[in-house]
């Protein structure tokens, strides 16, 4: 029997765990690379952005995104492409606004049945305004495009929760000069009206005060983030017995993955606070998984949008980074995350402005955490 002394013990037992911890890395760093591909690697558009997914009743896989010139002209506008046989489709235009740029395409279904596609329109996102169109063949065919009331936006770019008795809770936000805010719009009768909740703020204690006055314009479509406040873009997750969450992201004065909680199904909601994951001033998404576990697609950095990054936790605070995506210079952005009713994952996302990237990640491979 070796003898060691309590201070040899607790030696021991910190290098252990410092080796856990390694060897924990290594295994996201060196494991096994999750298959991805292009949804398509020829395009009658030079920029893609802003995807969307959703299964359909077949179990076919539908992707939508944003295309044109740049992110902003005129020519921009909604393409879709479907995964069928383990294949995609050539891209098919799915919606256009004359004259005008559209942007964030978002796919689900409702109860009654329906596809609905949301997207936006207009000169920037301080001044656009939401549409919508819903096919009842699977996206066979669709809707005339139907232009929102003033102020009501749908879900802004993340897929909205769907609960099982049909209500539709659609994370949604404001972008206004140097101020933004999220809101929840409610419906219960599967999209015809909607009644809505807000604004969900950044408590005071989470935003920084202005670092300077340069604008930061690393990213394309910056808009004096520099001195912005406040968080967009929620993701609407069930953690169970009436309560939701959402995630949020939030400018580079909070700098980090911002929530929020609603504990009577989304009829109130608490103000945002920070988690300990970076947000770099891009988009995530979140999806509670039918075990509990809550799963986080985001940049885990601080600056840019690389690396892309999957993360996993039991109780939706306390996150366990266990895939890298991308990594290495470019943009990677604006992932989109779904799980199908076998149970794995699937995600979208933007591939260096160029196209639109596809991947699946088995259920097996998600940390128990």
């Amino acid at each position: 029997m070796i003898c060691v002394s309590p201070l040899e013990k607790t030696q021991i037992i910190a290098i252990s765990v410092r080796l856990a911890s390694l060897l924990s890395f290594l295994v996201v760093l060196l494991g096994a690379e999750t298959p991805k591909e292009f949804i398509c690697e020829t395009a009658p558009f030079p920029q893609a952005h802003a995807s969307t997914i959703v299964e359909l009743r077949n179990g076919d896989l539908m992707a939508a995104w944003f295309g044109g010139t740049k992110e902003g002209a005129a020519d921009v506008a909604i393409w879709s492409a479907i995964r069928s046989n383990g294949h995609w489709s050539a891209p098919a235009e799915l919606a256009r606004e004359p004259g005008i740029a559209t942007y964030n395409p978002v796919l689900f279904h409702t109860n009654d049945g329906r596809l609905w596609l949301y997207y936006k329109f207009g000169p920037h996102p301080t001044s656009w305004t939401a549409a919508r169109r819903f096919s009842t063949n699977e996206g066979k065919t669709w809707s005339l495009a139907e232009h929102l009331p003033a102020g009501l936006y749908g879900p802004i770019r993340a897929k909205p929760l769907v609960l099982p008795d049909g209500t539709v809770i659609s994370g949604t936000s404001v972008e206004s000069y140097r101020s933004w805010a999220c809101w929840i719009e409610r419906s219960t009768d599967n999209g015809k009206t909607f009644l809505k909740y807000g604004p969900i703020t950044v408590l005071p204690e989470f935003v920084k005060p202005v670092q300077g006055t340069t604008e930061l314009m690393d990213v394309p479509g910056s808009f004096d983030w520099s001195r912005t406040e406040g968080i967009i873009q929620p993701s609407v997750i069930a953690l169970g017995n009436s309560r939701l969450r959402f995630y949020a992201r939030s400018t580079s004065r909070t700098g980090k993955i911002c929530v929020a909680d609603s504990a009577d199904n989304g009829l109130t909601w608490t103000q945002a606070r920070t988690i300990d994951l970076p947000n770099p001033n891009s988009g995530i998404d979140a999806i509670s998984l039918r075990d509990g576990r809550i799963v986080l697609v985001y940049n885990h950095t601080d600056r840019g949008r690389t690396p892309l990054n999957l993360a996993v936790s039991r109780d939706g605070t306390h996150f366990r980074m266990f895939e890298i995506l991308e990594q290495g210079p470019g943009e990677y952005s604006y992932p989109a995350l779904i799980q199908a009713r076998a149970g794995d994952l699937h995600i979208t996302y933007t591939w260096n402005r160029e196209k639109i990237r596809y991947a699946r990640v088995p259920l097996s491979d998600v940390p128990q955490q």
